[in-house]
């Protein structure tokens, strides 16, 4: 029987090793209901390929011939996954799946696809019927590239691990509570999704004449060129930038700091500003690839629009940069005039360099050159010398079709808007302008970016407890890659995707190729900043990445990193340092709940609990939804109506905003408890391991900082469950640093009152003490090297 999409051999690979089957018959009489399913489910007739005869030469018992991987061509592979197949060794796992997943990789279609929901999969279906041990899951990620999802057929209980039987439907002793005939209708309901995506994905290659992505894109190539340069052109590339680097030294003193104007719409009608915009961000990141450079983010002048805006030495002046680009354009049909010039803003205002572009916007490539002359204009007039990397990442061509051009520019705003103001409609809009973009231009790899920022945004909490939480923003991402790796913020991207899913070393790597494709990546610093202040507590480094962030921002965004990099000092416990960096943040942004609610925090984490109160107080008169967590209200005698009143604010807040609150679902049990609403108390205190025991499971961030399992403790001790506290203590135990608060919190926490005077608990106070004193230490002894203190 053929495939349901021609040049396929098979709808479905049935892939096991030969014991699965050999005793009792399981695969057999898997295949069998899976076919009765298929055949309820599909209109038409679903061929599945399922070797049962050892005479066919595909058991692992056989010689291999070349009909396998006819065989293989298939649209679906689905291995049952068992305490035996993950063996490098055996035929199924090395002629079968490993060859599949090459195989997938490189055919049009790809491995990973996304369906018409708009979610990724793959099209390796894994059937698990047993529990793996932590090698064999590991071997099965390495070669997925990923998190394993599976459908489980496996019979639980204590001491049995072993396949569930179609006649035992959900027995009350199978810990899994699964039915066997639900799990079979998963299968069938995965494949028709997967079918029906790849159908419509069939459908797309034969009207649009386009093949989903195989290939390298036509920059991949170049920098294939630019590798081959002789040797003789190295050399004098090599000793040009030597000699011009020295000559030009001594003629320009002033930093090279810009900061790029919003551009004017000077079209007939406003709806052309989406391309105005997009064109100004396009010369602005072409100067962020430059090295030499310091380039403000976009932001960082957002508000220096309209006639209105302060003169160019003041808004030099204002955002500490030395020279400043404007610009202004002309939409009409597809004619386009571009008027940019560079002045140099410090001291005697002077117009370095200016010039005017006409030009028909049926040429594409005609546009980003003028984008690309640009760059290379002021790189020019700043005495600037280009790196051969440099000039290629500027003269990339991103697309070279306008109609997807303008589609990808109108999505961008929208996904903007999405940013900040969460309307679904946004979201709708810019995801359909995304893939209408992709329709007229699949290897558009910025369109896939797009799409992942879109993602991540939309379906953060919605996700977080799946198994499969952010991996369409990965699958986006290394889409993007594929086409182009040199896109940054393809890059930055993965590394949000990882931090969030516990792999902070690939966190880190991906951040690290971000910012060597644009070393002024304001975002990229501060997200640094973040893992190695608070994950990896190396404060030197983080305080450091945090300064480099605000060196090239100005905007909407310093306030908050001048905040984060408060927090930082405060955790490592310069308390007055990091009071002037809050009030600094205060003068930029005039919020005053923040301000209160972050000097609140400073005065809790310094043991200052009834001003942290009266500051928490003074900020929910100005914002009634304000509260500080939880935790703080129950450190003062007598509080309950208090502690209560917020608990209750907490959760409408939540609700209203679609977010879970991870870490402070016990500390509302506890105050329903204080309250003497035991039967809520309970509620919440169960919500919280549940919470806990899922992020820790699933190795989310949380983990990584053993909050959750700090959480755990604290939520046992107050249950009573000594062991259980204490088995949680030792894993938090294991961090080699503990901030302020942190100390603070663990030495006066009133959900530890059953377990204070045990020795166990005594030591484990003394031991973070210890390790908070040598880090700070060691920042303070830096910070008096460096006269920052």
């Amino acid at each position: 029987m053929a495939s349901l999409i021609p040049c396929y051999e098979y709808d479905i690979f049935i892939s096991y090793r030969q014991k699965d089957n050999k005793h009792d018959g399981w695969v057999t009489e898997f295949v069998s209901q899976l076919k009765g399913e298929l055949e309820s489910t599909f209109k038409e007739d679903v061929s599945i390929y399922f070797d049962e005869n050892p005479s066919d030469g595909l058991l692992e018992t056989h010689s291999v011939d070349k009909s396998l991987e006819g065989k293989l061509k298939c649209l679906i592979f689905i291995p049952v996954i068992s305490q035996t197949y993950c063996d490098t060794k055996s035929y199924a796992w090395q002629h079968e799946f490993c060859a599949f997943n090459i195989l997938a990789k490189e055919d049009p279609f790809g491995r990973d696809i996304r369906l018409n929901t708009g979610n990724v999969t793959s099209r390796i279906l894994p059937v698990k019927i047993h529990d793996l041990d932590p090698d064999d899951k590991t071997l099965l990620e390495n070669e997925l590239g990923g998190v394993l999802r599976s459908i489980e057929f496996i019979y639980k209980s204590a001491g049995v691990n072993r396949p569930l039987r179609a006649n035992e439907d959900h027995p009350q002793d199978n810990l899994n509570k699964t039915y066997y005939r639900d799990q079979i209708n998963k299968v069938a309901n995965a494949i028709k999704e997967i079918i029906n995506a790849l159908k419509n994905q069939n459908t797309i290659r034969k009207d649009s004449g386009r093949t989903p992505i195989t290939t390298k894109s036509p920059a991949r190539n170049s920098i294939i060129k630019v590798a081959s340069l002789s040797a003789i052109g190295l050399v004098l590339i090599i000793l040009g930038v030597i000699f011009l680097s020295g000559l030009f030294k001594s003629g320009r003193n002033l930093e090279r700091s810009i900061a790029v104007l919003p551009f004017i719409n000077e079209s007939p009608v406003d709806s052309n500003k989406y391309f105005i915009n997009g064109i100004m961000e396009e010369v602005l990141n072409n100067l962020q690839l430059i090295k030499d450079f310091r380039v403000l983010s976009r932001t960082s002048t957002d508000k220096f629009k309209g006639p209105d805006k302060p003169t160019i030495p003041k808004i030099a002046k204002e955002l500490g940069v030395n020279y400043i680009v404007e610009g202004s354009g002309q939409k009409y049909g597809t004619m386009f005039r571009l008027r940019v010039q560079l002045i140099k803003a410090i001291g005697k205002e002077d117009h370095l360099w200016g010039k005017s572009f006409e030009l028909d916007l049926k040429e594409t490539a005609d546009l980003f050159e003028i984008q690309s002359q640009i760059s290379k204009a002021i790189a020019s007039e700043l005495k600037t010398v280009i790196t051969p990397d440099e000039k290629e990442l500027i003269e990339k061509i991103p697309t070279s079709d306008m109609t997807a051009y303008n589609l990808y520019l109108k999505a961008e705003d929208y996904l903007k808007d999405y940013i900040s103001n969460h309307v679904l409609s946004s979201y709708q809009t810019s995801f359909n302008l995304y893939n209408a973009a992709l329709e007229a231009d699949s290897a558009f790899a910025r369109a896939y970016t797009g799409l992942a920022r879109l993602y991540y945004t939309r379906y953060y909490y919605e996700t977080f407890f799946k198994e499969n939480f952010l991996d369409t923003c990965l699958y986006f991402s290394d889409r993007a890659l594929g086409i182009d790796d040199q896109l940054a913020e393809a890059y930055y991207l993965k590394g949000l995707y990882y931090i969030q899913n516990g792999d902070i070393k690939e966190a880190l790597d991906n951040y690290d190729k971000a910012l060597i494709v644009n070393p002024n990546y304001s975002l990229v610093y501060s997200e640094r900043g973040f893992i190695l202040t608070w994950i990896m507590h190396d404060f030197i480094n983080g305080i450091q990445n945090y300064q480099k962030a605000l060196n090239l921002i100005q905007g909407k965004e310093r306030p908050e990193i001048i905040r984060s990099l408060a927090r930082a000092y405060l955790d490592a416990g310069f308390v007055e340092k990091s009071r002037s960096l809050y009030e600094e943040a205060y003068t930029l942004d005039d919020q005053k709940v923040r301000y209160l609610g972050s000097i609140a925090w400073l005065e809790f984490s310094d043991g200052n609990f009834g001003e942290a109160i009266k500051l928490g107080r003074m900020a929910s008169t100005i914002d009634s939804i304000f509260a500080l967590d939880l935790f703080v209200y129950s450190l003062i005698p007598d509080n309950e109506e208090e502690s209560l009143r917020y608990a209750k604010k907490l959760i409408e807040k939540n609700s209203k905003r679609g977010t879970l609150s991870l870490t402070q679902t016990h500390r509302i049990g506890y105050a329903f408890y204080k309250s003497g609403k035991l039967r809520e108390a309970d509620l919440y205190l169960n919500q919280e391991i549940k919470y806990c025991e899922e992020v820790i499971k699933l190795r989310r961030i949380l983990t990584q900082r053993r909050a959750a399992h700090y959480d755990l403790a604290a939520t046992y001790a107050f249950l009573g469950q000594t062991e259980n506290a204490f088995k949680y203590l030792d894993e938090f135990g294991k961090l080699d640093f503990y901030q302020l608060w942190w100390l603070t919190l663990v030495k006066n926490d009133p959900m530890f009152d059953s377990i204070r005077s045990d020795e166990r608990f005594r030591n484990l106070i003394r031991e973070k003490e210890k390790k908070y004193n040598t880090e700070h230490e060691r920042v303070k002894k830096w910070l008096e090297e460096n006269n920052m203190l």
